[in-house]
């Protein structure tokens, strides 16, 4: 019979065995490929956070994050006029708030029913998830999915937003999806360009349009490879900055991507999503995605101004809503 201590031996060389073995067998990872930074993941299962039962199987590109932190009831109330999807990092809290305080108050017309989300992914920091975390329990105006926020997955971001108003707020007329440093200008959105007397429109989509084809130095922000889009030309896209589309798009727009390939460059992403639905993007030319120095009329004709800190965004509101007597 053997010795104990030569059991033990043999029980420990089985483990190490076993353990080098496990080590050595490839498996899924959260390592990023190419330009972007997109976890590898299996098909999607069916659980809480399914959204659509009647998408074909096997999708390219399943989008199967779960809420870390969701509003669900946010348009239970009442069906929204407008929706207002602002893709913000865990850092920009004093941007978040100057939009809360500014054009993003719920508040502002009491006769337009308005919500207001800001989108987030998870931060590889807890510290900065506590804080969202806490920052949506008070004032309850925050999305959060389960992948890495980064500028490489901003399509994600903004296809949560689609995912997002197409199960939880299909009935609201409008979608303005835009970035928390943007200055918008409501009065001129909702009454001049959507104008909530008339019949909402369907398959609407319009901002600054951009024609243009993929930019090939990689030391560009904006570099698309050759072999991610192999095309010279990419379809006609709306600025990232800030767009409007009815919110019939949205979940049109969420389930053509799901067998769509995804791109690193959002904006871009989305017009490829319009170029398969359909769907072509109107100009219009009060969409800015740059910076315009303040004069209250110029300022009343536009719809959006790229660049805007949180600092200037109060003070061109105050500025704006404390002369609308004026004429220009």
């Amino acid at each position: 019979m053997p010795s104990k201590v030569s059991c033990l031996y043999l029980l420990t060389v089985v483990c190490w065995a076993s353990a080098l073995w496990y080590l050595s067998v490839s498996r899924p990872s959260t390592s990023y490929m190419g330009q972007m930074t997109i976890p590898l993941r299996k098909l999607p299962k069916v659980n809480k956070n399914a959204t659509f039962n009647n998408i074909r199987t096997r999708s390219l590109n399943p989008h199967d994050f779960g809420y870390i932190i969701n509003e669900e009831k946010k348009c239970e109330a009442e069906p929204p006029f407008l929706v207002s999807l602002i893709s913000t990092t865990h850092k920009e809290f004093d941007a978040r708030q100057a939009i809360r305080e500014t054009w993003g108050d719920e508040t502002t017309f009491p006769d337009v029913r308005l919500v207001t989300l800001f989108l987030l992914g998870r931060s590889t920091d807890p510290v900065l998830n506590q804080m969202v975390e806490q920052e949506s329990q008070i004032f309850h105006d925050i999305v959060v999915e389960d992948f890495i926020d980064s500028y490489h997955n901003l399509t994600l971001k903004t296809l949560m937003g689609m995912r997002w108003v197409a199960t939880y707020c299909s009935k609201a007329q409008y979608v303005l999806k835009t970035d928390s440093d943007i200055f918008v200008n409501m009065e001129n959105l909702i009454f001049n360009l959507l104008k909530p007397t008339t019949k909402p429109r369907r398959r609407y989509f319009t901002g600054y349009v951009i024609n243009g084809g993929p930019i090939r130095d990689m030391r560009s922000k904006w570099y698309m490879p050759r072999d991610l889009y192999p095309e010279s030309k990419y379809p006609p896209f709306c600025s990232g900055t800030g767009y409007i589309f009815s919110a019939d798009v949205a979940e049109l727009i969420y389930k053509t991507s799901l067998h769509t390939r995804l791109l690193h460059l959002e904006d871009v992403y989305v017009g490829v999503c319009l170029r398969k639905l359909g769907i072509h993007p109107f100009q219009n030319s009060g969409f800015n995605h740059w910076k315009m120095a303040y004069s209250l009329c110029r300022y009343r004709r536009v719809v959006t101004v790229h660049q805007i800190s949180p600092e200037e965004m109060h003070r061109i509101w105050n500025d704006m809503t404390s002369k609308k007597h004026l004429k220009c």
